[in-house]
């Protein structure tokens, strides 16, 4: 699976990061790189649409996961990419 096919968009519903924590502990299971575990979802929202609302932590939480996640893929892939060409020589 190739970068591009991990969507690019924010993280600002709870499908949307679902979709891409999926998609990249696929990747990371291709790649037999392991993640930490994605951040949970909350569960103790009231619904009232407070100022800090515990779904906005969870949202900044789950775009750094991905950063995270996507720098540990990349660094994976670079290090494969060095060995073969090592390899190649």
């Amino acid at each position: 699976m190739s970068f591009a096919e991990v969507p690019e968009e924010a993280i600002t519903n709870a499908e949307t990061a679902r979709r891409i924590f999926e998609s990249l502990q696929q990747r990371a299971a291709e790649a037999g790189v392991t993640l930490r575990t994605p951040p949970p979802e909350p569960t103790t929202c009231c619904g009232r649409g407070c100022n800090g609302c515990v779904w906005e932590g969870y949202f900044s939480a789950a775009a750094y996961w991905r950063e995270d996640a996507e720098t540990a893929l990349h660094a994976a892939s670079d290090t494969a990419t060095s060995v073969r060409r090592s390899v190649s020589r």
